[in-house]
């Protein structure tokens, strides 16, 4: 039968029980076996009668060792391909759509060599330039180094400078990297453009973890290893975060006057990038990097995404906040099979959203046509929490999120109090600032990582202790943001400790890669899911969803 099976040699070794009762029929058997295998007496590890388990067990685990030792058989997944098609097993890789995907990922990727070098020469209007840009549009809005300068004098040098800025961004002309890229997304079919994606994110990943710094012993600025960690990233998002910064750049050149509307090569950049909100792929409505909104950029691609829609956009937002790594992107992608990026050790950075499509026979008992999900950086791990800004930002980008959603779920990593001090301090703060606008999202705390969800009565005690918590922080909160009247969680937000608050346990029995997955974590998942459904019904939320201009709106005045 080996014989006239496909496939690679493999390596067999065949262990005897001398008290068999069918040793002759084994040994026969062995015979046959013997010259199609090829074996040998050093495959056949006999245990002869008087041999005690014990002295057998290490003849075994010796012999299996030596065996793991000689043999050494790593192989990567397309060395796995090659393989399965040996034994006739279809491969996605043989199919043309994937193979002209492929192939134009591997005209980009097979370029990257070093990522700091690549990003440099090929994304050039991010980096320095784009961190500039950022520090003064934020000093627009905050004045903080104005001095004894007139506010219009001031503001008017700052604009100077935005199109100064803008200016050597329009002079850049696309690379052959990125022009590349926009031609996978803007050429390929549909299914390719899927492949395109899979395989673009499976490649750089590759690259990047290969060029992941390494901390040295006299290297303690966490600043710098923060930027160097950064610097070292490389994704899809990089890649249309540059076709933004283009557009923002030549359009701030067309509402200037320096340049004719006739003139424009960059318009259709948004299409592309709706096109591929609609296909449910991540986009970035925060730059990580440089804690930026870029306005323009989103408005154009959500409007054009509201023309592709027909005008029928109603979407209920949903927004996760809670501390770097304590799985919030493995929460969404669970729950609605979405594609935020996960690994060990990587986090995600800034904000991304992401469209489900809401199926016609729901649309009407849900009230909405979309789902939009957003995945939130949240607050720095406290490690990095020392960083220069770090909780200004946290808090500002708590603000936005609560802002924008209509259901916020706040994410508790329980085995670390201090960080749950933090996250529920951020969360009291934007919600604060939600009542002085009238806004009030549904909120649920999600408390991940427990070890008995079971426990009911202890999970009460946890929930009404929360409570006391957040009447505390909320006190202490209006007292900073100078407000006149008492003000308790019950003003800022609806919460019941036995419908608010959900215990799951944690994904893995024990500790990755060799660990199962633990049921009992999607079980708890699709459960908070289906009471996340009851909240969105038109009957429940304390707000009527939004359709996508009037959450542009709500994107510009936060």
């Amino acid at each position: 039968e080996k014989e006239s099976t496909p496939g690679p040699p493999g390596h067999y070794y065949f262990i005897l029980n001398d008290k068999s009762c069918k040793r002759s029929e084994t040994q026969e058997f062995l015979n046959k076996l013997a010259p199609v295998l090829k074996l040998t007496k050093q495959h056949v590890l006999e245990k002869e009668i008087g041999t005690k388990k014990e002295e057998f067990m290490e003849k075994l685990c010796s012999a299996i060792g030596s065996i793991m030792n000689d043999q050494h058989k790593y192989m990567n997944m397309e060395g796995m391909a090659v393989t399965a098609r040996e034994w006739g097993i279809q491969l996605d890789e043989d199919g043309e759509e994937c193979q002209r995907a492929k192939n134009h990922v591997q005209e980009i990727t097979a370029e990257i060599k070093d990522v700091g070098h690549y990003k440099r020469q090929i994304l050039q209007l991010q980096g320095d330039l784009w961190k500039s840009l950022s520090n003064v549009e934020r000093e627009i809005c905050r004045l903080e180094g104005q001095g004894d300068v007139p506010t219009e004098e001031y503001k008017s040098r700052l604009k100077e400078k935005l199109l100064e800025l803008r200016t050597q961004q329009n002079k850049c002309d696309l690379t052959d990297g990125l022009t590349k890229f926009i031609n996978g997304i803007g050429t390929l079919s549909q299914m390719e453009i899927h492949y395109f994606l899979k395989c673009m994110k499976f490649n750089l990943d590759g690259i990047a973890k290969g060029n992941h710094p390494t901390l040295q012993p006299n290297q303690q600025k966490l600043e710098e290893l923060d930027e160097s960690i950064s610097a070292s990233a490389l994704g899809v998002e990089h890649f249309l975060r540059e076709l933004g910064q283009f557009y923002e750049a030549e359009h701030s050149m067309v509402k200037e006057g320096k340049m004719a509307k006739i003139q424009r090569k960059f318009i259709h950049f948004p299409r592309l990038a709706a096109d591929l909100m609609l296909e449910g792929f991540p986009m970035e409505l925060i730059d990580g990097d440089v804690s930026n909104i870029p306005l323009q950029w989103v408005t154009d691609v959500l409007t054009q995404l509201h023309a592709k829609l027909g005008g029928r956009s109603r979407m209920l937002v949903l927004t996760v906040l809670g501390v770097q790594g304590t799985g919030k992107s493995t929460l969404l992608n669970t729950m609605f099979g979405l594609q935020f990026a996960v690994s060990s050790g990587r986090c995600t950075r800034g904000a991304f959203m992401s469209l489900i499509k809401v199926a016609k026979k729901f649309r009407q008992e849900l009230g909405c046509d979309f789902i939009l999900v957003i995945d939130t950086e949240g607050p720095k791990a406290p490690e990095l929490a020392e960083l220069e800004d770090t909780y200004q930002h946290d808090n500002e980008l708590a603000t936005l999120v609560v802002g924008l959603s209509d259901i916020t779920i706040v994410n508790l990593a329980m085995e670390n109090p201090t960080e749950v001090q933090d996250v529920l301090q951020m969360a009291v703060h934007a919600f604060l600032r939600m009542e002085e606008t009238g806004h009030k999202p549904t909120c649920q705390f999600v408390h991940q990582n427990v070890n008995d969800v079971a426990a009911y009565e202890q999970n009460m005690r946890d929930g009404k202790y929360l409570v006391e918590q957040l009447n505390d922080m909320t006190i202490a909160a209006a007292k900073m943001e100078k407000l006149q009247k008492e003000i308790t969680v019950s003003d800022l937000m609806d919460y019941d400790p036995e419908k608010h608050n959900w215990y799951i346990p944690n994904l893995w029995h024990g500790d990755p890669p060799m660990a199962p997955v633990n049921i009992g974590y999607s079980e708890s998942v699709c459960g908070l899911k289906k009471c996340l459904f009851e909240f969105v019904r038109p009957h429940s939320l304390n707000s009527t969803p939004k359709n996508i201009p009037q959450f542009i709106e709500w994107v510009k005045s936060l």
